[in-house]
This record gives C-alpha cells, structure tokens and sequence, in this order.
C-alpha cells in the first residue's frame, strides 16, 4: 500500500526533516552572514570582457574591455577616466611599483599609462598582444605577443631585448624569485629565460601551451597544456610530475596555502594535490576558462560560462563529498575573466554582458604563493610580490 502523510508518524518525520533543514540553513547562516555572496554593485565596461581586474593600493580598479576601452573605476562603481585604444583588450593590466598601468591590446601595441590615464608611451609588436605582463624588480615589463616574440621593456618604454619562439604568445610570464622568466608558448614549448633574456632551459609538451604558469613557494612551476596534461617543472627545468586530465582549457593554476593546486578543468572545477594526484573534481554548470582564486577562509572562487560566480569550500574531512558551495551569484553573462579580491573582502569580477560586478566575500586572499591569476591584485606576476 503507498504511504501517505495521514499514516501514522509521517507527519512527526516531515517535521523532524523541516527541522534539520532550519537548522543547518541557521548554522550555514552564522558561519557565512547573509551579506556574504551579495552583489553590492555593477558598472559597464563595454561589450564583454577577458581581461581579469587589477587594484591598485589606492583602491583602484583598472579593466579593459572588447570594447576597446580601457578603465580605471572607484568603489562604488566610478568611472574616473576611460582610454580608448580602438581595438579589443584580452590582456589584464599590472600596475607598478610608480603606479604605472601596462597592458596588451590587438591594437598591435603595448601601452604604459599614467595613474590619471595619459598615455606615458606605446610600443608596437607585429601582431596582438593578449599576454598579460609581468614586472620585474627593476621594472622591467614582460610580455608575449602573437608575433612570435617575447618582449622586454624598460620603464621608459625602449626595448631591452626580444627572443624568437616558433609559436605565437598568449600565455602570461610569472618571474621567479631569481628573477628567472617562464611563459608558455604555441610551439607547444614551455621557456625560462634569464633576466638579459638568453635561454636558461626550455621543456616540450604535447600541445600549445595558452595558460599562465603559478610559481610554487619551493620553486616548482605548475602549467596547463592543451595535449591533456598538468606539469610541474623543478627550477632547473627537470620533470617533477605530469598528470593527464583531459582537458584543454586557458584556466591557469593557483596555489592554496597547503600547495593544493585549483583550476578550471572542461566542466569542472579541480584540485590537484602537491604531489601530482587528482584530489578532486566538482562540476561548475558550464564549460570553465577562468582562473580561480584561493582566499583565507579556504573559499575557493570559480566563473562559468551559465552565468554564475560561485564560492567554493574544499571539505576533505568529509568522505562522500569533497566540496560544498556556501553560495552562488548570478552576473548575467559567462565569466571567462579571473576574479580579484580587494583587502576590504570585497571580490571584483568582470561578466559576460560587459559588466563589472563587486561582490560582497568572506576573506582576504590566502598567504599562498600564486593564490590567484597573476599572483596578486595588481598583477605583477612576480612571486617576490606576492604573501607567501
């Protein structure tokens, strides 16, 4: 006979599961306050955007977009000025030491901008510029241009050196702690070059390599490429380990404080453990390109392209599942452009639509070598910039 709520003690049941639901929604509630995961406010930025946010000390918020249009924005939500290149923007920003704001742009050109939008100087390449630049200590800029060459300026703007590739550059350069450089290539090469730009070793994958290398705090390099694989390089260019994931994605690793690896895997968010082994992977709800990043309350943030930002918690004490998700954003539009987090907690995050969107988060970014896409809000790339 098929029960129903009039048979005896179903009722007291259903109560019982209404009670365990309230309960955890109260504990859930205490654990991360209702503010947490808010939408506090959005600005336009043009058509839609791949350029990640980069924050200066002072607060702000410099963005390009496809529009052509490059932004630096104020909390909450001013523009203060816009620069026109005239042709789309992929490349994040990094700003320097001076306050100097470098980018790429398909323009052909590489930009250096004054914090109140002059243009300082530009440098022409041959073709686009989508890799994001890193700077080093003594302020020289790096950066990979379709052109099949990778580019080291100085602060003024004239070219230090060029080394050839056989492959065009999109992958973003992470500078060591020895001032060595590492980016990827399409020749499906993966280079370390040395500060007067001659080769210092370079390793063959299987595929081309797009993503952005993260720099681990022994020294370790950890990259994607597109035949499938993870790597990790030890600093004198030897194999650590590979692990074959299947994937080919642009998400770049980053580095929790435990040296757990997170990235963008197909449709799925991953985790690799240090030593090589697939911890862990949860379905994101749509195909992920975007770099996460690992905050101090182990909350690791992830976009998609079904129009969700999305927090998520590693739970490795449970034995069923590994991950739990504290809360979810809608942004309308897909989220291929990387997250960053301000001191004040507060997450920035470019959308689908060409939206700008500040959302409310629990936590400062994780003291981690490479916890985010470039290693730190104002993207130098440069591990000695980031909290280890």
């Amino acid at each position: 006979m098929r029960a129903s709520c009039e048979q005896p003690g179903c009722v007291k049941r259903f109560a019982v599961i209404i009670g365990i639901v309230f309960a955890t929604l109260s504990i859930r509630a205490q654990q991360y306050n209702t503010w947490t995961g808010t939408n506090l406010w959005t600005v336009e930025v043009g058509l839609k955007s791949d350029s990640s946010p980069a924050l200066a000390p002072d607060g702000t918020i410099y963005v390009g977009s496809w529009s052509g249009k490059f932004f630096a924005i104020k909390p909450p939500g001013s523009i203060q000025w816009i620069y026109k290149t005239g042709t789309e923007i992929k490349s994040s920003p990094a700003i320097a030491a001076d306050g100097t704001i470098y980018f790429g742009g398909r323009s052909r050109k590489f930009y250096a901008l004054t914090p109140d939008g002059k243009l300082k100087w530009s440098f022409e390449t041959g073709a686009w510029v989508d890799s994001s630049p890193a700077i080093a200590k003594d302020g020289t800029v790096y950066f990979g241009s379709w052109d099949k060459s990778f580019y080291a300026l100085n602060p003024d703007g004239s070219k230090k050196w060029a080394f050839k590739t056989d492959g065009e550059i999109s992958s973003s350069p992470a500078v060591g702690t020895d001032g060595t450089i590492y980016f990827g290539c399409h020749d499906k090469v993966f280079y370390a070059l040395n500060a007067d730009g001659s080769k210092k070793w370079s390793f063959k994958t299987g595929g081309a390599i797009v993503s952005s290398p993260a720099i681990g705090a022994d020294g370790a390099i950890f990259f994607t490429s597109s035949d499938g694989r993870m790597y990790a390089l030890n600093t004198d260019g030897t194999l650590r380990w590979k692990l074959a994931t299947g994937g080919i994605s642009e998400s770049s690793p980053v580095l929790g404080p435990d040296g757990a690896i997170y990235f963008g895997l197909n449709e799925n968010y991953a985790c690799v453990t240090p030593s090589g082994e697939l911890d862990w992977s949860s379905p994101s709800g749509g195909l992920t390109e975007m770099t996460p990043e690992v905050c101090a309350d182990r909350m690791v943030y992830y976009g998609n392209c079904n129009q969700a930002f999305s927090a998520l918690l590693p739970t490795p004490e449970r034995e069923r599942y590994k991950v739990h998700w504290p809360w979810s954003v809608r942004v309308w539009g897909a989220v291929n452009a990387s997250p960053t987090v301000a001191p004040d907690h507060t997450i920035y995050v470019v959308s689908g639509n060409g939206m700008l969107n500040a959302i409310q988060g629990g936590a400062p970014l994780a003291k981690s070598s490479w916890p985010m896409f470039r290693g730190n809000p104002r993207h130098t790339g440069n591990v000695a910039d980031n909290e280890n």
